[in-house]
C-alpha cells in the first residue's frame, strides 16, 4: 500500500470558481481527503502568452489545449482584461475547501509574476512575495498558513530562507523522490520538502503520441501494489474540468490496488524529521515541461 497525497494546485479565479467544487464533489463521493494550494492575489493568467518564445511551451500549449482548459476570458486578464484578485474574488469558494475537511494552503500571491521572475530575484522581492500570499490567506481563512508549495516549481534560496522564517510545517516546492531538506546557493534550510514524485497528466497526455489512457497507464505503473509514498500534483483546472473523467479512474484504481489518497499533511505528520536527508535543489529540465524546475538533487 501507498499514501499518495494529491497536491492540488489552483493557479486561476475560474480554477477556483468552476474546478475546484468539482474536485471537492468528487472526492466527497470517494470519501477523499485532498490539499488544495491556492493563488491568492491578481490573475494575471494572460501575461502567461510572453512565453511563446520559451523552448518547449508551444508544443505544450497544444499538447494541453491551453485554451479549452483556461478559457479565453481567463488567457485576456493582464492583457485586455483587468486582472481580478482571486482572494478576494473567490474567498467563499476557498473556505468551503476547508469546511469540507481538506487541507488548505499558499501557492503563491501572483502565479505568472512568481513563476516568471523568481529564479533571478532577490530576498527582498521574494520575501514581499511569499508575505503578500500569507497576508491573503490569512484574509481569506482568519489564520496562518502552514504549508506552501511554489507556482510553476519555481523556486530561489531566499524561499526557503522565508519558509523557514515563517515556521511552515513542510513545503512542496519541488520535484524529485522523497522527503528532504533543501540546501540550495549556501541557504541549508529547516522546513522540510514533500516533492512532487510522479509526472502529471498534462506532461504525459499528447507527448509521443501518448493518449489519456496511456496516461492513465503509465501513472499505474509507477504505482504498483506495496510500492511506497507518492506526491501527485494536479491542476483545479485540469482535473477539475476536462481531465475530470480520467482523475476519477485514476482514483479508482489506485484505491483498488489498497493505496491512500490524502492530504500532505497526513504524509507530513509520519516524517521522522531528525532523519531527513540533506538534498541540493538544482533547476533542471524536465520531460513533459518547458523551461526548468526545481528538482532535488545530490545528497548535500
Amino acid at each position: 500500500m501507498a499514501e499518495i497525497a494529491l497536491k492540488v494546485d489552483v493557479d486561476t479565479l475560474r480554477g477556483t470558481l468552476e474546478g475546484v467544487p468539482r474536485l471537492v464533489a468528487t472526492l466527497a463521493a470517494l470519501n477523499l481527503h485532498a490539499s488544495f494550494y491556492f493563488s491568492l492575489g491578481p490573475d494575471h493568467t494572460g501575461w502567461a502568452l510572453k512565453r511563446v518564445f520559451r523552448p518547449g511551451f508551444v508544443q505544450k500549449a497544444v499538447r494541453t489545449s491551453v485554451l479549452e482548459h483556461y478559457g479565453l476570458k481567463t488567457l485576456m486578464y493582464g492583457v485586455l482584461l483587468p486582472a481580478p484578485d482571486i482572494g478576494r474574488r473567490a474567498g467563499d469558494a476557498m473556505r468551503a475547501v476547508a469546511a469540507a475537511g481538506h487541507e488548505t494552503g499558499i501557492h503563491c500571491y501572483d502565479h505568472v509574476y512568481w513563476q516568471d521572475n523568481v529564479a533571478d530575484r532577490g530576498g527582498e522581492w521574494t520575501e514581499r512575495q511569499v508575505d503578500l500570499a500569507a497576508a491573503a490567506y490569512r484574509r481569506v481563512f482568519g489564520t496562518d498558513a502552514r504549508s506552501h508549495c511554489a507556482a510553476g516549481w519555481q523556486v530561489n534560496p531566499h524561499l526557503f530562507a522565508r519558509e523557514d522564517a515563517l515556521g511552515f510545517d513542510y513545503a512542496s516546492d519541488t520535484r524529485g523522490t522523497h522527503p528532504f531538506l533543501p540546501v540550495m546557493d549556501g541557504t541549508v534550510a529547516r522546513c522540510p520538502q514533500l516533492p512532487t514524485t510522479l509526472p502529471t497528466l498534462d506532461e504525459m497526455i499528447g507527448r509521443d503520441g501518448r493518449s489519456e489512457a496511456d496516461a492513465l497507464a503509465e501513472l499505474l505503473d509507477l504505482t504498483p501494489a506495496g510500492t511506497g509514498n507518492h506526491v501527485y500534483t494536479l491542476h483545479a483546472e485540469l482535473e477539475g474540468q476536462r481531465l475530470a473523467p480520467l482523475f476519477e479512474k485514476l482514483l479508482g484504481a489506485w484505491l483498488e490496488r489498497g493505496h491512500r489518497p490524502g492530504t500532505m499533511a497526513r504524509q507530513a505528520a509520519a516524517l521522522d524529521r531528525t532523519r531527513l536527508p540533506r538534498h541540493a535543489v538544482r533547476n533542471l529540465p524536465v520531460t513533459g515541461r518547458s523551461g526548468l524546475l526545481a528538482v532535488q538533487a545530490e545528497a548535500a
